[in-house]
């Protein structure tokens, strides 16, 4: 049997690899397809078969694949392959391109989350080596993580299917490559207001749209601080407490129309264990109450909420499988961590597998201008994915 690649070879793979990522511009609003179209060719030469499952009209698609024999025990690795938009942001450098400087990878997705699918993607000869692994490795790339994690159930309920039994999940959000354990479920929602035009200064003869959704919003404002003040003292979060934020707002065609309509956008995040609707319900009764007062006016307005996704928290696990292995691989002895954003480690927990989330950069530069993922992140999961080889072997 081939000895394996060293650590830095390895790396110095996988940053080739991202090199060869970065340029695809897949944006969540945009197409991956061309992306995985890319992976599909890389495992094909490896003699991989991958699976794609596909959106509801094509445009994207996830991608999994197994490597090694077909058997149970084996470990997946999930990333996602979105990246959120770059406009209006001041970049210092091509966002899609990898630029390095002083020891550090720049453009969009290198830390969230193209790092970890280089690493795995680097590692993947080594995986798919006749007779190397008496354990596979599944790898599993989806779409639309950005905008709600919407890409992966369709992906996780097929695997669970079709694949042998894993004992493990990793998901490769930047972590530091570190171990976390636990992160906030997320809600999103849209708010459609539908008013009824008139000249500005004649009030009575119209509804300003915008008028009722400052109102709306001015509720959720309050319920945000009220769950701030309620945060419980114990929680391992930060913020401690379920966060509710507005995102985008849109309304109105010009200062002196009363405006016909407005669209905004929120998000409600939640730790484990506290439930997103019965935090919302006394807004969404509010909003009822409001929306019949605004039709008794003029039959055609009135408010529209709709829930466009929801992402379950991710719950720490007793003595789970996933943080047992990770740490390992890792070389963690830290102290339990969790995580305030929301990621698809939920979605293959509520699947019954067991989950944890590990992988190259910090969140912090995620989403940034001049996002980046340093070398050294890239070394230590070059070191992480030849120690996982190693223990898929014994």
């Amino acid at each position: 049997m081939p000895a394996l690649p060293t650590t830095d070879d390895l790396a110095a793979s996988a940053i080739n690899l991202l090199a060869r990522l970065v340029p695809f511009d897949t944006t969540s609003r945009d197409s991956n397809l061309a992306l995985i179209e890319y992976v599909e060719s890389l495992l094909g030469e490896l003699g991989v078969t991958a699976t794609r499952v596909p959106n509801a009209d094509g445009r994207k698609a996830n991608l999994y694949a197994t490597l090694g024999p077909q058997t149970e025990g084996g470990v997946i690795l999930s990333g996602h392959t979105d990246v959120v938009p770059v406009d209006g942001q001041n970049w210092s450098s091509e966002p899609f391109a990898l630029t390095e400087r002083d020891g550090r990878l720049y453009g969009r997705g290198t830390c969230d989350m193209k790092g970890f699918l280089a690493l795995a993607l680097a590692a993947a000869p080594v995986f798919a080596e006749p007779g190397r692994l008496k354990r596979p490795v599944h790898l599993a790339f989806s779409y639309d993580e950005e905008v709600g994690c919407l890409g992966a159930p369709s992906m996780i309920a097929e695997i669970a299917r079709h694949v042998p039994r894993p004992v493990a999940v990793i998901v490769g959000e930047p972590t530091m490559m570190e171990v976390v354990h636990g992160h906030k479920g997320i809600t999103t929602y849209t708010v459609t207001i539908t008013g009824h035009e008139a000249h500005s200064s004649l009030t009575h003869l119209g509804l300003s749209a915008n008028m009722i959704a400052i109102r709306l919003m001015h509720r959720l404002s309050e319920l945000a601080a009220r769950l701030e003040r309620e945060a419980d003292p114990a929680s391992p979060f930060t913020p401690k407490q379920a966060t509710l934020t507005v995102g985008m707002i849109n309304g109105g065609t010009a200062g002196n129309i009363l405006a016909r309509q407005c669209v905004f956008l929120f998000d409600l995040r939640c730790p484990p264990g506290v439930d997103p609707l019965a935090i919302l319900a006394p807004f969404l009764a509010d909003a009822a109450k409001l929306d019949a007062e605004v039709k008794a006016r003029f039959p055609e307005a009135g408010i529209d909420i709709v829930r466009r996704s929801a992402t379950p928290a991710f719950a720490p696990e007793h003595d789970g499988d996933a943080e047992r292995i990770a740490r390992s691989l890792a070389g963690d002895n830290g102290p339990p961590r969790v995580v305030p954003y929301a990621a698809e480690a939920g979605q293959f927990q509520e699947a019954g597998f067991s989950t944890v989330i590990c992988g190259p950069g910090s969140i912090e530069q995620a989403h940034q201008p001049d996002e980046y993922v340093d070398r050294v992140q890239m070394e230590r999961g070059a070191a992480f994915m030849l120690r996982l080889a190693e223990m898929l072997a014994g």
